[in-house]
């Protein structure tokens, strides 16, 4: 017994003599945090989205139900993705050209350009903060500063969250106008590109657009993939700004019900916890696929400096 002790207080100093064990105690807390907030929660929803769950009474199994229910029972949840997938599709290309654009405005030679870069990142710091939609909110009502300028130029008011056909567009405007984030990593990306390349094709003839189009796209097209991508997986995870502007129930005619939204309200509002976890696994395919067309046509457009 003393024996088998002793090999067990050996073979625990072997381990803590190891050069990675540092690693693992300070990566713990991480793990526990990961098992704990992330893999356990994501095992226990894939279970409730098999089964009819109130929060109230125990969950019963209706396996495939809530997954049928969505495609051919519930238009509202139909909707909520085609509003979804507009409000992606457009607000995070128009995103990146404005961070791209800005991004390369800020890396030129200036004294100034730090407190620029921290000015224009501030937006994306509040993030979509409650504070902030309701600005948003207020900006855009009937009597807000732009329909104040608007009729001043002449032009009709607009009742932006009245109309649904107009209630999206000032939410992607807000999602258009936090584009500090990507702004900084195109910044720094930018700031790595060999300025020989500029040289040579000074020396070549070649105009700032060509350069533009033909040395900076190109080399910062791994930059540009990586913020796609966490731009696109932010935008579909939109929940704050429709909650707060529309008060949370996506209206007018649920024209910003987001999906995010509606996978709020069936869990909180409806008690309805087993067709919102159906629902949060079905945005986790939707955007595993949406990521995993990007990384697969990436290889067209992304260029590498060891290719």
């Amino acid at each position: 017994m003393a024996k088998n002790t002793g090999g067990n207080s050996l073979k625990l100093k072997k381990f803590l003599n190891r050069d990675n064990t540092v690693g693992y105690v300070f990566a713990l807390p991480f793990i526990i945090g990961f098992l704990g907030f992330t893999i356990v929660p994501m095992i226990v929803s894939l279970y409730f989205s098999f089964t009819n769950y109130n929060m109230i009474s125990a969950p019963q199994w209706v396996g495939l139900k809530n997954y049928v229910r969505m495609f051919t029972e519930d238009n509202r949840f139909v909707n909520s993705v085609g509003v979804t997938l507009k409000y992606v599709f457009i607000s995070v290309p128009l995103k990146l050209i404005f961070a791209l654009i800005v991004a390369f405005l800020l890396t030129r030679k200036s004294k100034a350009v730090s407190v620029y870069r921290s000015v224009y990142y501030i937006p994306s710091l509040i993030g979509g903060s409650v504070a902030v939609s309701l600005v948003w909110k207020q900006l855009f009502s009937t009597k807000g500063l732009i329909n104040n300028i608007l009729h001043s130029l002449g032009m009709a008011r607009i009742s932006w969250f009245g109309d649904e056909h107009a209630a999206v567009w000032p939410l992607i405007l807000m999602a258009i106008w936090q584009f500090g984030s990507s702004m900084i990593i195109f910044a720094a990306g930018l700031t790595q590109i060999p300025a020989s390349y500029y040289e040579a094709a000074r020396i070549d003839g070649a105009g700032i657009v060509k350069q533009f189009f033909f040395i900076t796209l190109p080399s910062l097209s791994p930059v540009i993939l990586f913020n796609l991508v966490m731009q696109m997986i932010t935008g579909f995870m939109s929940f704050t700004q429709t909650y707060v502007i529309s008060n949370g129930t996506g209206d007018p005619n649920d024209a910003t019900n987001f999906f995010a939204l509606y996978i709020y309200n069936q869990a909180f509002k409806y008690f309805d916890m087993g067709y919102a976890s159906a629902m949060a696994w079905i945005l986790l395919i939707l955007i595993s696929l949406i990521t995993f067309i990007i990384f697969k046509t990436s290889s067209t457009w992304v260029f590498y400096e060891n290719e």
